[in-house]
């Protein structure tokens, strides 16, 4: 019987940046396979592949991976899936995993609406989506992580009282994450007012793109939203 092919979907964005360096294709060759999850598994059991840890939590669209790597060194108990398409981002992550190392981290290559399919209902205890790409010409909204259909899995597969934490400096990207988790059933806002979305919580580390983006004058909106019971 041939071997399973991996699930595809289309991705908008990618996959790869400038060629890697030798340190970094090394990783890629020999520790990338020894942490990257199966993309042909319909079925991925976080309990199965953390089974010493408290609870799993998710990073979708984890860039160069340094908030991931600063959680899961903060967070030994924890298992942690990032979920990744631009090889030089996974490199970036794969460098930290050595060097730390991280012994808690999972990669996924592929869509992450695909893993999302994966996952058992109720496995999750917490998800961050930060700085994810705003697509914002209104042809590319449809693009957008932040829909209707993806929040609807994420309420499935997240424990409640769970937490999601998205990040954006987007001025178009904002209303559109706000307009569509405050209407969600599933979702409960966390903010009791603007200093609760204006300022970063202590265990919610800096990444490369907030750092750009308040250098360019932009003020990030840090949102953190409640799985309801």
């Amino acid at each position: 019987m041939a071997d399973a092919k991996p699930q595809t979907r289309k991705v908008f964005g990618r996959r790869q940046g400038r060629p890697l360096k030798p340190n970094l294709q090394r990783l890629v060759d020999d520790l990338l396979p020894r942490v990257a999850l199966d993309a042909a598994a319909e079925r991925i059991d976080p309990a199965a592949l953390f089974p010493e840890a408290r609870e799993v939590w998710l990073e979708i669209g984890f860039g160069g991976g340094e908030h991931l790597a600063w959680q899961a060194a903060a967070n030994p108990g924890v298992g942690f899936i990032g979920a990744e398409v631009f090889i030089n981002g996974i490199a970036t992550l794969l460098r930290e995993i050595e060097e730390r190392p991280l012994g808690n981290v999972r990669v996924w290559r592929e869509d992450a609406r695909l893993l999302l399919d994966a996952l058992p209902a109720r496995s999750l205890s917490r998800v961050f989506i930060l700085f994810p790409d705003p697509w914002p010409k209104l042809r590319h909204h449809k693009r957008r992580i932040v829909q209707r259909a993806t929040l609807d899995r994420l309420a499935e597969v997240m424990i409640p009282g769970a937490e999601l934490r998205l990040a954006t400096d987007d001025a178009s990207y904002l209303p559109w994450i706000v307009e569509r988790l405050s209407g969600h059933p599933g979702f409960r806002w966390l903010a009791a007012g603007p200093e609760d979305w204006r300022r970063r919580p202590d265990d919610w580390p800096e990444t490369r793109y907030e750092a750009k983006a308040l250098e360019a004058g932009r003020k990030p909106a840090y949102l953190r939203y409640e799985r309801r019971d």
